[in-house]
C-alpha cells in the first residue's frame, strides 16, 4: 500500500512538471490585435533577414536550414510573441486587413498548391514602399529570400494579409 501512495505521489509531480508551461515574457497571440510598437515590428523584421540566404530544409528553424513558417515563427518567438508552427494554423491569428494597409511586420498567406486550396505559405512583411510589398521568405529552390508581392507567382498565390502585432 505504501509502495502505491509513493506511485501515485511520483505520478502526480511528474505530470505536473511544467510540461504545459508557458514561457515567460510571452505573448500568447489570440484572435485580436496585441498592442505593441513599430520598433517590435522592426526587430522581428531585422531578425528574419539575419537568416537570409539560409537553405530551405523542411521543419528548420535556424541558420542550419529554414522552411517558411519556421522563419516566421523564429523570428516573432525572439521578441517573445508566440505563434503556431504552421502557415495555415498562423493565418488564424491577429486581424485580416486590406492590401493596401499591409505594413512592416504583417504576415502574407500564399496558395501556392492550386491542386490543394489550403494556405501552405507565409511571408513576413520587410517593407510596402508606394504600394510594392516586399516580403522574407523562405522558398523550396532560394531558402530564405526577400520578394516582390509584385511578381507574377507570388500576387497570383497571395490569399490574405494578417497583422500580429
Amino acid at each position: 500500500m505504501k509502495n502505491l501512495y509513493l506511485l501515485l505521489l511520483l505520478s502526480f509531480l511528474l505530470a505536473s512538471c511544467g510540461a504545459s508551461r508557458k514561457p515567460k515574457n510571452t505573448t500568447i497571440i489570440g484572435d485580436t490585435k496585441v498592442s505593441v510598437t513599430a520598433k517590435k515590428a522592426s526587430k522581428i523584421v531585422t531578425y528574419a533577414k539575419s537568416f537570409e540566404g539560409t537553405r530551405y530544409k523542411y521543419g528548420g528553424v535556424d541558420k542550419r536550414g529554414m522552411d517558411c513558417s519556421g522563419l516566421v515563427y523564429t523570428s516573432f518567438k525572439k521578441e517573445n510573441i508566440a505563434l503556431p508552427r504552421i502557415s495555415r494554423d498562423m493565418a488564424t491569428k491577429g486581424i485580416k486587413i486590406k492590401l493596401h494597409d499591409t505594413e512592416e511586420g504583417d504576415l502574407l498567406f500564399f496558395q501556392t498548391n492550386k491542386n490543394h486550396r489550403v494556405i501552405n505559405h507565409v511571408g513576413l512583411v520587410v517593407e510596402n514602399h508606394r504600394g510594392e510589398i516586399k516580403f522574407i521568405h523562405s522558398t523550396t529552390s532560394r531558402g530564405v529570400i526577400i520578394s516582390s508581392l509584385d511578381e507574377n507567382y507570388w500576387k497570383s498565390a497571395f490569399v490574405e494579409v494578417r497583422r500580429i502585432i
